[in-house]
């Protein structure tokens, strides 16, 4: 199963750069959305991909008796996915507002403060 992640990881890796390196606003956008999950899974498959008990202890015991999944990553990854979908919504809002104002989504194009280029 960690094979199986850990190829899924890199293909959202790969995907995201490519989609990162483009001229346009919102693929880069997109891009970073995929190498954010990409992280995420890197770090749920940090917890252990197992099908294990919860990590609850019985009573009478000061530790779990058998083996458990760790919980930690876990929360981070749920943490990471709600503070993601922000960024999303907030960055979706942005692009938009630019496309607004300025008509394009080419970064070239969006070069308001920086001097026109003469001919060469």
């Amino acid at each position: 199963m960690e094979l199986l992640i850990a190829i899924m990881v890199g293909v959202l890796v790969a995907a995201s750069v490519y989609l990162m390196l483009a001229r346009n606003v919102l693929r880069f956008l997109f891009g970073l959305i995929l190498i954010s999950n990409a992280a995420n899974l890197i770090i749920f498959a940090s917890g252990r991909l197992t099908p294990e008990s919860p990590p609850l202890i019985p009573a009478g015991a000061d530790a779990p008796v058998e083996l458990v999944a760790n919980a930690l990553p876990q929360a981070l990854v749920l943490t990471a996915i709600v503070i993601g979908f922000g960024l999303f919504a907030f960055a979706l809002t942005l692009v938009y507002r630019t496309y607004q104002n300025l008509g394009t989504l080419n970064s070239d194009e969006m070069r308001l403060a920086e001097p026109e280029e003469t001919g060469k």
